[in-house]
């Protein structure tokens, strides 16, 4: 596919990676050829400097014979006149980095007229990312498929487990419990686990069963936690705001640390229901005079990666129900792990994430649409949930027959309201929801499951 690429920011470098790494025809554009040459270099594609909502820049980056135009600038008014002038010259789809939360019901209004495909807002995102973790502290990551009918859970395997020395195809007998360990990283490595892997200690392993079952699961292992009720917010930016509106509507009690002072003064007219404090998040006796000690959870989402790892090393030392960390340079995951800092937030890779699983939905010939799109076990690995049309070439065989390939595993069907954990006499069928996990492939179509002769 031919795509163009406005802004070569954080987030436009992270999709021009991504998105090379999938074999599409890139075009990049940004207006400063210092940010280009990066791209350009490292992926070996076209970069053209200029202002983006710019015609003349469009035509030349080939917009009308594009498949799809990413605006991802720092500004949402130019990005949605990118997507606006993209459509205008012939672009087939759009997509827009909105992140000013005064835009949200006007788009919904205004969508079609504007021409948009998709709207992005990678700080509302993550919000929601960090809302469900803090519902779920036992929890390193949560994510979920088939409108939250099956969770995908990563939980550490600690001393004491009785998880510990278990093969995984004991583990539902042993427990009671019906559910599938699909992913284990232990220590550098990563494994899509047969039957007969034994976990050992330290392994984190990502986990998928209905909500019940998780929770009956965390109790079983004696992880299970109180709710959360008290939560400390350090840096004030959009995220905090998006966050503490949800949690407020969960009737937690919210106190956001911020250094600005104006900042402050948009907050406490914002959320009035949270405790909105002006000063710096990174001093210690400025969050110990807070009650740092008295909260259930702390964030750390400050601008800079280094002082919310300093910020969540000293809050993981008091034993807080749950300790969530913004992260931008995922280049810093071998720290995070040596600190013990282990739910780490990604606005950036969000967006990656929504936006590759869109291009790869159009690229669909077959019908077999991937509806949801995780990345797991530190991105080393994809989590997808495919909606099933009927395909000789896959249902209604037995999995046992069909020739997958290697390092995937179908890790659940569901079936209307009922979730199967597939054995070989199962079968996938028209109107099932399926969930694949995979290292090294890049799924664009349930078919693609299959090993190629």
């Amino acid at each position: 596919m031919k795509i163009v690429i406005v802004g070569d920011g954080k987030v436009g470098q992270a999709l021009t990676g991504r998105l090379a790494e999938e074999g599409h025809d890139l075009v990049v554009i940004d207006s400063s050829p210092e940010a280009l040459r990066t791209s350009v270099e490292v992926h070996d594609v076209m970069g053209i400097s200029g202002n983006g909502a710019s015609y003349a820049v469009q035509k030349e980056a080939g917009v009308e014979d594009a498949d799809l135009l990413i605006a991802a600038t720092s500004g949402d008014e130019l990005n949605l006149l990118c997507c606006l002038v993209a459509k205008k010259l012939g672009a087939r789809h759009t997509i827009a980095r909105v992140r000013n939360p005064d835009y949200a019901d006007q788009l919904v209004m205004m969508r079609e007229d504007l021409g948009l495909s998709m709207t992005v807002n990678p700080e509302m995102a993550a919000a929601t990312e960090i809302a469900r973790m803090l519902r779920f502290p036992s929890a390193l990551k949560l994510d979920s498929f088939a409108r939250g009918m099956v969770e995908l859970v990563e939980i550490k395997v600690k001393e004491g487990s009785p998880l510990l020395g278990q093969a995984l195809y004991t583990l539902s007998s042993h427990l009671g419990i019906r559910i599938l360990i699909c992913a284990v990283r232990r220590g550098e490595e990563v494994y899509i686990p047969t039957g007969s892997f034994v976990l050992q200690q330290g392994d984190k392993i990502s986990i998928t069963a209905t909500p019940s079952e998780m929770d009956s699961l965390f109790r079983k292992l004696g992880i299970y936690r109180h709710k959360i009720h008290r939560v400390m917010v350090v840096g004030g930016g959009r995220i905090a705001y998006y966050l503490a509106k949800q949690l407020l509507k969960l009737g937690m009690s919210v106190k956001i640390i911020e250094k600005d002072a104006a900042r402050c003064e948009l907050l406490s007219e914002a959320l009035p229901k949270a405790r909105i404090i002006l000063g710096d998040g990174s001093d210690r006796e400025l969050l110990e005079e807070e009650g740092i000690e008295e909260m259930d959870a702390l964030v750390a989402l400050t601008g800079m990666d280094e002082e919310n790892i300093i910020i969540s090393m000293y809050a993981g030392t008091l034993e807080l129900g749950k300790v969530v960390t913004k992260i931008n340079r995922m280049s810093f995951q071998e720290i995070l792990d040596s600190a013990g800092i282990e739910s780490v937030i990604s606005p950036k890779g969000i967006t990656v994430n929504q936006i590759v699983r869109y291009v790869r939905a159009m690229q669909n010939s077959q019908g077999s649409n991937v509806e949801t799109l995780h990345r797991i076990v530190g991105g080393r690995v994809e989590a997808l949930e495919f909606n099933v049309t009927a395909d000789p070439e896959v249902t209604g065989i037995p999995l046992k027959d069909l020739r997958t390939r290697q390092n995937l595993l179908i890790a659940g069907i569901l079936r209307g309201r009922t979730i199967i954990y597939p054995g070989g006499n199962d079968t996938i069928e028209p109107g099932d929801s399926v969930i694949v996990v995979t290292t090294g492939h890049q799924l664009k179509d349930l078919r693609d499951i299959l090993e190629r002769q």
